[in-house]
């Protein structure tokens, strides 16, 4: 019996690859290099801002960056993303009926994300989601990030469920991954950020279209 949903927040809930783009792009302009297509950055989504920076960098110069040069440039990124977070950022079709038809159904909600509680709790409110939410859980709070299994346990713990008493939703490997070794089910959408792997080679429980159409399978479930 499902009674807890935990949703991934970028490449699920809300497109914040506009956002991203934006401040990697203001981020390299302001240490004199070039600039990165919006679906380059897309494609470095997934594993945290740390990861994204560094990858942008590498991508802009066309090796590794050393330390001083990463250091640099995740400050300065911290700086514009604070400054563009959500400002370009929107929910995908569904996403928001799909949340409310999950709390009508009296599934407990949970937003379990990468990005730390600094970027998250201001995006969350930006977009008008944040309501529906009875838990957020961020990398800072759970103390890891996906693929580790932690942050679904983590919001399984404050929700007060087991495991197998929850469903991860996501768009990707990392969801995937640190969901079924949580010992929660897993459904994955089909648009998102995957680092360009295809989302039928990832082992899930099943592939929806929208969060809408995830909280109608779970309705059957909880």
């Amino acid at each position: 019996m499902i009674r807890a949903a935990l949703v991934d927040l970028d490449g699920t809930l809300l497109d914040t690859a506009p956002d991203l783009a934006a401040a990697a792009n203001a981020t390299l302009a302001e240490l004199g290099m070039g600039q990165l297509a919006a679906g380059e950055v897309r494609d470095f989504i997934g594993k945290g801002i740390a990861a994204l920076v560094r990858r942008c960098l590498e991508a802009a110069r066309g090796k590794a960056a050393d330390d001083p040069l990463y250091e640099s440039a995740l400050a300065c990124f911290a700086l514009h993303y604070e400054r563009l977070n959500g400002s370009s950022s929107a929910p995908y079709p569904g996403a928001e009926e799909g949340l409310a038809a999950m709390k009508a159904q009296g599934l407990r909600l949970a937003c379990v994300t990468n990005k730390s509680s600094r970027y998250t709790d201001p995006l969350l409110a930006s977009s008008g989601l944040a309501g529906y939410f009875d838990e957020v859980v961020t990398s800072d709070r759970a103390g890891r990030r996906k693929p580790d299994p932690e942050p679904f346990l983590f919001a399984c713990r404050v929700l007060g469920v087991s495991p197998p008493e929850a469903a991860v939703i996501g768009d990707s490997a990392n969801d995937a991954e640190g969901g079924r070794a949580a010992g929660c089910r897993v459904l994955l959408v089909p648009y998102g950020y995957r680092e360009g792997q295809d989302v039928r080679s990832i082992e899930c429980d099943g592939i929806v279209d929208s969060l809408l159409d995830a909280a109608k399978l779970l309705s059957a479930q909880s």
